[in-house]
């Protein structure tokens, strides 16, 4: 497969669907609402574009994955690298892709029952995801999973791909700078003074600056991560998410960004009622406090979050309940603007504030 970190989007009517995260039953549910045949086909030509994060926590990602790589391989849908795909790319288990692998760690008993991977297949997995973009544009829309972060969609705008080779550049370049390699040594020190904490919900450690401070630095001294994971920055307060206590949080870097190019993300496990049921954010301080769930969203409403929480959908089924659920698949409709959940509801979103087609 040929690799490009940037690509253009096709003109025309497109369907921007949310992290899907392995619900290959909300897929199709959404997919057959949007007018789509089973090769994901049109009978308008409309385009499919995935944001990212197929797969992960829910019970089919095998499914989704090859249903949307074939599509993709037929010219039928456009995909862009998240950041579970990438976690894939550089060998990490975490986080529910014990799928992958073929056997379920400790930490994966929380999401079955899942359907795992041939191991045959995952070679062409892994092509398949190393050949996506991390970013999809033209004139009147981009499309990333996490963050327009416009530094760092400089610095890729004409490296090849594909998307490892360059992330390990990347990587290695900024590794060896000598201040960075102080600083990580610096950070392991305190990360390791407190390692008997790190992983306790119940004990806190202290505010850990050195280690906050390297951990924003390396976050995003890697564009490719930067727009697979997001802005982060360094907190006072450590909190715990995910499993550790964490010292850096997601910025809502959409309350800076003025472009009139419309940017459609995933990644934020948006809420599609006002109130959730589910408690806390995952990952620090709720980043749509104040904005309703239909509503474009940041300095001049040009940016709109499109990932409704269908990933955790294994804690709703873990706690007995059963649809409609409050996480959902979705689309957003463009350039019309509407969004469709694949529980049959349909909206037009609200504020938007950019180019005028």
């Amino acid at each position: 497969m040929s690799a490009v970190l940037l690509a253009p989007l096709p003109e025309g009517p497109l369907d921007l669907i949310g992290d899907v995260h392995g619900e290959f039953e909300a897929l199709m549910n959404l997919l057959a609402l949007l007018g789509y045949d089973q090769q994901g086909r049109h009978p308008r030509q409309r385009r499919l574009v995935f944001v990212g994060d197929l797969c992960d926590r829910g019970p089919d990602s095998p499914a989704v994955v090859e249903w949307v790589r074939q599509r993709h391989a037929e010219g039928n849908a456009l995909v862009v690298l998240g950041n579970h795909e990438l976690n894939l790319l550089r060998g990490q288990r975490k986080d529910g892709n014990d799928w992958f692998y073929g056997d379920v760690g400790s930490d994966g008993q929380r999401y079955m029952p899942f359907a795992m991977l041939a191991p045959e297949a995952r070679g062409e997995v892994m092509a398949f995801f190393d050949s996506l973009p991390v970013v999809l544009e033209r004139p009147d829309l981009r499309v990333v999973h996490a963050a327009w972060h416009a530094a760092s969609v400089d610095r890729l705008r004409h490296q090849p791909g594909p998307v490892t080779t360059e992330y390990r550049r990347l990587d290695v370049a900024f590794r060896g700078n000598p201040d960075h390699q102080r600083l990580a040594l610096e950070a392991g020190d305190q990360r390791a003074e407190w390692a008997h904490r790190m992983r306790d919900p119940a004990l806190a450690p202290p505010s850990l600056p050195t280690l906050a401070r390297w951990d924003a630095l390396r976050q995003m001294g890697n564009p490719i991560r930067v727009l697979t994971s997001g802005i982060e920055h360094p907190i006072g307060e450590p909190f715990f998410a995910g499993g550790s206590w964490r010292f850096v949080q997601r910025a809502s870097w959409w309350d800076t960004y003025r472009d009139p190019v419309a940017v459609v993300v995933g990644h934020y496990w948006r809420r599609a009622h006002a109130v959730s049921e589910r408690g806390e954010a995952r990952y620090g301080p709720e980043l749509f406090d104040g904005v309703p769930p239909l509503r474009w969203h940041g300095a001049c409403g040009q940016v709109f979050c499109v990932d409704y929480s269908v990933g955790g959908r294994f804690l709703e089924r873990q706690m007995g309940r059963r649809p409609p659920y409050e996480g959902r698949l979705a689309a957003l409709r463009w350039p019309e603007r509407s969004l469709f959940f694949d529980d049959g509801d349909t909206f037009p979103t609200e504020g938007y504030g950019g180019l005028r087609i």
